[in-house]
């Protein structure tokens, strides 16, 4: 008998939370903003997971002042294990009129990724995103990677609720990101059961 196709499925603008069971530490306690998901894979941001670098500590490193004290103290975050040297910049939507940025992915539905220099610069001339989170590094996935891990329990996913990734704070991400499934993490177990 041949196996049906598994019908694809696309978490974008959707949160993965890492169930308590992860063995990968990268990702153990996280939740992923995703940004992208389609047949070649899937590319997301851990929104989760400051690093001890502040983002005037990274404008610093860039040869870029940032007067807003407000975003100067605010951490930058582990993104993912891919690229770690590399800055992805997560903000809403801009409606500015003609305001665009280079290298910048819109999420259908949901926010902007960009990571090109120019979002810097424009925060860094007190412009740019009012709601932004900054990574180092992103999660990838290759072509059916995320839907195996999903498949072995690895994941839930809800869609993605943007006040929690720029307006809670940082050690409640992950509770609230199960909130928006009604779950309790007290519920969760380590292990996966299969029936």
């Amino acid at each position: 008998m041949a196996r049906m196709a598994q019908e694809r499925i696309d978490l974008t603008n959707q949160f993965l939370i890492a169930m308590p069971g992860m063995a990968d530490d990268a990702f153990a306690g996280s939740v992923v903003y995703m940004c992208e998901h389609n047949e070649k894979g899937a590319l997301g941001l851990v929104i989760n997971k400051p690093i001890s670098l502040t983002m005037g500590h990274l404008f610093a490193k860039v040869d870029l002042s940032l007067d807003r004290e407000e975003l100067a103290i605010r951490p930058v975050f582990y993104g993912g294990p891919v690229q770690t040297e590399r800055g992805f910049v997560l903000h809403e939507p801009l409606d500015e009129e003609g305001m665009h940025y280079n290298a910048t992915l819109a999420v259908p539905g949901g926010l902007e990724m960009t990571t090109s220099r120019d979002v810097l610069e424009a925060l860094s001339n007190g412009a740019g995103p009012k709601k932004l989170l900054i990574t180092l590094g992103y999660s990838g996935w290759a072509a059916g990677q995320l839907e195996e891990e999903i498949g072995r329990n690895g994941w839930l996913t809800v869609d993605a609720a943007p006040e929690i990734i720029f307006e809670t704070p940082v050690e409640e991400r992950y509770t609230r990101a199960l909130g928006l499934l009604g779950i309790d993490p007290r519920m969760l177990s380590p292990e996966a059961g299969h029936a």
